[in-house]
Parts: structure tokens; C-alpha cells; sequence
């Protein structure tokens, strides 16, 4: 019997669920959240898809402020906002980033602050310490329901390139003090505060202590070899894939069109359990005739999720 049962065992504090688009990210995510909000842990699930739809699928209104989900005890959801996000690193870091370049260039407040959030991964480093944040704070369990996968592999590979820019940034503002003969400003503390809140999330982000990542996919050949290559490169981000959510399967055909979509299927499971089936669990989601909206129809999601199916 395979399952997500395993994880309850663990002391995992972010579950991330990723994959291309279109293969049931949120819905796993979603019946994720619900059975660890049940269990009685105060859990936050996150969305970070330009197109979230945590408020669709738990029937909530749901935006960039953390919100109960109703009729769930424990349970609260979040949409990531990019604005709202880089509104809040402009308000944390706009006033001292201002007051350390303003000796240096003569530019209004907002040209200034705006032109530093446009450096090389800026935005997605303060988008990870955003979620980091959240996970400090009361949370015993984050869900994070990814952007399709190349958004969410290019977020996790910045922080490091953000490292490697911070890393030339002193000495080109030494060479720019120098050259301008400027007094002494707060802007090399800035860049080591920057260096420390940068490594603190790659070291969070890259333990596998704290995180689990869950890929989910689809019996398809699209779905299997993108899949490939998000394994291998998560691999690269010190992240193993030990659970492999396979949904959409048919197991039960009741009719041709159905039969033939089993027969192309199998084939594209058999890969995934030849290939990962040692080193993950496969759990196979069944191909579901209605829309999975609701509290009601998560529960189900959960059960299949972490009730086990047989893979």
C-alpha cells in the first residue's frame, strides 16, 4: 500500500508539491493540508502560482493575508502576491538601501529603491525568506503548493546566484567610495545582512531535515520525462524525490475510451515504478468523474493520498 502516511512520522516543517502545469498540484496539495489541519497541527498552505486557485478549490476567499479556511479547524491558506511581496522587502529594506545610496547618486526615493529590487535575484530570494518567515512563525506544518516546475527549479537556484552577486557587491561600492571620495554609509552591513539572510534560506531550502519534495505527474509521456528532469535537477538542490504522485490513473475502465486510455497509461506507470520505484513511493490517484471542489470532496483526496492505494 503506498501513501503519504510515512510523512506523519517526520518532523518535515515544509511539504512542497511540484510539477508541470495542469497535473493536480493543488488538489495534492490541498487534500495534503486539510489531513495535517485534521490531525490537529496548525497548518498554512501556500500558493506561489501566478494563477493560484486555493480559492476555488476550498470555495474561501483567499488573497495575500493569511486566512482560515472555512469550516477547518487549524487550517489557513495564503496566494503569494509578487507585488505584495516586493512591497513588503521595499518597506523591510527601502529606507537604510535608500539612505546608503543616496550619498552616492542623486535620484528620487522610489527610482533608487526600485532600481536595487531589479538585481539578479532579489525578488525570489525575499520571496523565499517571505515563506521562510512564515514558517517561523506558528505554523507546525507549511504546504506549498509550487509554480509549474521550471518557475519553482529557477526560485530555488537564485538564492545561490543572489549569493555569487552579493559577493562583488563590496567591492564595487569600496571602488565607487573611493573614486567619489564618499563618507563611510551603512550600504557593506546592508550587503552582509543580504549575504546572512541568503544563506540562511539555502541552508533551510536544501535540508532535507526540513523539506520534503512531492512531485506529482501524470501517466502521460510529457508528464514522465519533464518529470525526469525535475528529479534530476531538484538532485542539485540537495533535494531527493521520495514521494511520487501519479494522477488521473485508471484502474477501473467502464468503457472503451476508457480501456484505451488504461492501455496508453500503463505503460507510463510501469516507467515511473521501474525507474523511482526503489528510492520513492508511487501512489496512484485515480481518474476522478467530478470536479474536486470543497471541503467535502478534499477529504476524499486525503483519504486517497494517505489512506493508500495500491502501486
Amino acid at each position: 500500500m503506498n501513501s503519504l502516511a510515512s510523512l506523519d512520522q517526520t518532523n518535515k516543517r515544509v511539504l512542497m508539491f511540484g510539477g508541470k502545469g495542469g497535473v493536480g498540484k493543488t488538489t495534492s496539495s490541498a487534500g495534503t493540508a486539510l489531513h495535517y489541519a485534521r490531525q490537529g497541527r496548525r497548518t498554512l498552505i501556500i500558493s506561489s502560482d501566478l494563477t493560484p486557485s486555493l480559492s476555488d478549490i476550498f470555495e474561501t476567499e483567499i488573497g495575500c493575508q493569511e486566512t482560515p479556511v472555512a469550516g477547518v479547524e487549524n487550517l489557513f491558506a495564503l496566494e503569494i502576491d509578487p507585488d505584495e511581496v516586493m512591497r513588503r522587502w521595499k518597506k523591510k529594506f527601502g529606507p537604510e538601501v535608500y539612505e546608503a545610496l543616496s550619498a552616492m547618486i542623486d535620484m528620487p526615493y522610489d527610482e533608487v529603491v526600485d532600481y536595487v529590487a531589479m538585481a539578479p535575484g532579489i525578488q525570489e530570494e525575499f520571496m523565499l525568506d517571505y515563506i521562510l518567515e512564515r514558517i517561523h512563525k506558528d505554523y507546525q506544518m507549511i504546504v506549498w503548493d509550487t509554480a509549474p516546475a521550471g518557475d519553482t527549479l529557477r526560485l530555488l537556484g537564485l538564492p545561490q546566484r543572489f549569493l555569487e552577486h552579493l559577493r562583488l557587491a563590496p567591492r564595487v561600492y569600496l571602488e565607487v567610495r573611493d573614486t567619489f571620495n564618499l563618507s563611510k554609509t551603512p550600504f557593506t552591513e546592508i550587503i552582509a545582512g543580504w549575504t546572512e539572510l541568503a544563506r540562511q534560506v539555502i541552508d533551510f531550502f536544501s535540508d532535507p531535515d526540513n523539506v520534503e519534495f512531492i512531485l506529482v505527474t501524470i501517466p502521460e509521456a510529457l508528464g514522465v520525462y519533464q518529470s525526469r528532469r525535475v528529479i534530476s535537477e531538484l538532485a542539485q538542490h540537495g533535494l531527493d524525490v521520495r514521494h511520487i504522485v501519479v494522477n488521473g490513473v485508471i484502474a477501473q475502465p467502464d468503457c472503451d475510451f476508457h480501456r484505451q486510455r488504461m492501455e496508453m497509461q500503463q505503460p507510463y506507470v510501469q516507467m515511473l515504478r521501474e525507474e523511482y520505484g526503489e528510492r520513492a513511493t508511487l501512489i496512484q490517484m485515480p481518474s476522478l468523474p467530478y470536479e474536486v471542489k470543497g471541503v467535502e470532496r478534499l477529504q476524499e483526496i486525503e483519504a486517497f493520498l494517505f489512506g493508500g492505494e495500491d502501486g
